[in-house]
């Protein structure tokens, strides 16, 4: 059997993201390693070629490659010890498998491993131009993300914060004017928008940020510990009370407090807490004398105050001090645009502390695009960590993602039904199966693998399928 299949054309036209990039070849058959010369040539690639890993390793350590192509089957060292070692050293590097159909289980190891995908021998020069062109858009957006995150993060000095829409510029002017105040700063915006990074944002870009920041979460505790943490007490003062404790306003002498969930604050401490930002002075409980503070509060809450102000819920004066500065955190649907960057920032960290490589596929970046995100930021790293682990191959699917995310229109995914609609078992597994082909390109193999299902069964449902068309 031959190792490559001819061609059905001789043309190769270069795909523009392939530019620039760097290919090594590794594998131990000189007509493989001849033909991905010429290809890869062809492509625009800088091209380096190993018969053996030793050679790959010794190359490797004198000038880093953006892509391996890594036979499974080689002398000495083993395909799998290889891609280990390659996956190791070169933690960037996107490698490609190489194997034969009998060697398919092998493929799904190594992409388990941390491969970005697999060829299987005999491929023709079609094949591995594609492959190749998808490898070379991958990294072209993978490199654009990360020269994005660092331009903003290198101009705005804002900690992890993500986003290059007008609303987050917007956002990180008003952080940089907040953080050389000592005002009271209210930020207001939905549950998941990044309250609280938003408040170490402004206390860490300020003058004051080598003092302590100490965050409460006012919605957690009941009320008399936020008392008892807020302005201490002394020892006696109540069940419990076994020791004097020094409050959080009295700790954070010089810094910051982050009261969270501000609007969860109970009416009667409110006034005491107006008192203490008025006077600057606190009491702890139990205690008559008086205590002097210097601090800045920052509070947030995805409440409505000023309605909460008319009900009678929370204290017009309170809301007033602390309102000086208003910063309202846009809600991810209003900033769609950023959608994107912060999926490749999601992803690029997962595959920090994994040390596998995983990419969306169009489809499923499209489902995202298009959700409206209730619960924002915090919502799209969930799903995104969920989709990671659901995922068996280095593209996450549609079919990888949360179910209720599978209701939009055009996709390939899971479809959500009304509570009015019962869909069929039969449906259900149709759609599994259909979802799981396009998952892996179409490859059937390992299709039926991943469905834990003979391949007989697999072409016998799709025969069904196509009948009932």
């Amino acid at each position: 059997m031959p190792v490559m299949e001819a061609s059905t054309s001789t043309e190769v036209v270069a795909g523009p993201a392939s530019n620039l990039l760097s290919l090594l070849v590794i594998d131990d058959e000189r007509s493989i390693r001849d033909a991905c010369r010429e290809i890869a040539d062809s492509l625009g690639y800088g091209v380096s070629i190993a018969e053996s890993a030793e050679r790959a390793f010794r190359m490797l350590s004198e000038k880093p490659h953006d892509i391996a192509l890594l036979d499974l089957r080689l002398p000495g060292a083993s395909g799998m010890e290889a891609l280990h070692r390659l996956r190791e050293s070169n933690p960037e590097m996107v490698i490609v498998v190489m194997t034969g159909y009998a060697t398919v289980p092998s493929a799904v190891e190594a992409m388990r491993l941390g491969a970005y995908d697999y060829m299987t021998k005999p491929f023709s020069m079609e094949d591995l131009r594609g492959k190749l062109d998808r490898v070379a858009a991958h990294l072209k957006q993978k490199n654009e993300s990360r020269r994005m995150r660092e331009r903003f993060k290198s101009k705005l000095g804002f900690g992890s914060m993500i986003g290059q829409s007008p609303e987050m510029e917007r956002l990180y002017r008003m952080i940089a004017k907040a953080a050389q105040s000592t005002h009271p700063v209210l930020i207001l915006g939905e549950s998941g928008t990044g309250k609280e990074m938003v408040a170490r944002s402004i206390h860490y870009s300020g003058p004051f940020k080598d003092k302590p920041y100490i965050p409460v979460d006012c919605g957690s505790l009941v009320p008399t510990l936020i008392e008892s943490e807020l302005f201490g007490h002394l020892k006696g003062s109540f069940t419990g009370a076994n020791q004097n404790k020094e409050g959080l306003l009295a700790i954070a002498e010089g810094g910051t407090v982050f009261l969270d969930e501000i609007g969860e604050l109970p009416v009667d401490l409110q006034s005491k807490l107006l008192r203490a930002i008025q006077e600057k002075e606190i009491r702890p409980v139990g205690s008559t004398k008086r205590i002097p503070i210097n601090v800045r509060i920052l509070a947030a809450t995805n409440r409505d105050l000023e309605h909460a102000v008319t009900q009678g819920e929370f204290r017009r004066d309170l809301y007033f001090r602390l309102n000086v500065l208003t910063l309202r955190l846009p809600s991810l649907r209003e900033r769609r645009d950023d959608i994107p960057l912060l999926i490749s920032h999601f992803l690029e960290r997962l595959a920090r502390t994994t040390g596998q490589v995983r990419s969306l596929s169009d489809e499923a970046v499209k489902l995202l695009l298009a959700h409206d995100w209730p619960g924002n930021v915090r919502e799209l790293e969930n799903c995104i960590e969920r989709a990671w682990a659901l995922s068996s191959g280095p593209v996450i699917s549609v079919a990888d993602l949360p179910s209720d995310l599978r209701s939009v229109p055009g996709t390939n995914g899971f479809r959500r039904e009304t509570k009015s609609q019962v869909i069929s078992m039969a449906e259900l597994e149709k759609q599994a199966i259909l979802a799981t082909i396009d998952h892996v390109k179409g490859d059937k193999l390992m299709a039926a693998r991943l469905l834990k299902i003979g391949k007989t069964t697999l072409y016998r449902k799709l025969k069904e399928y196509d009948s009932r068309a």
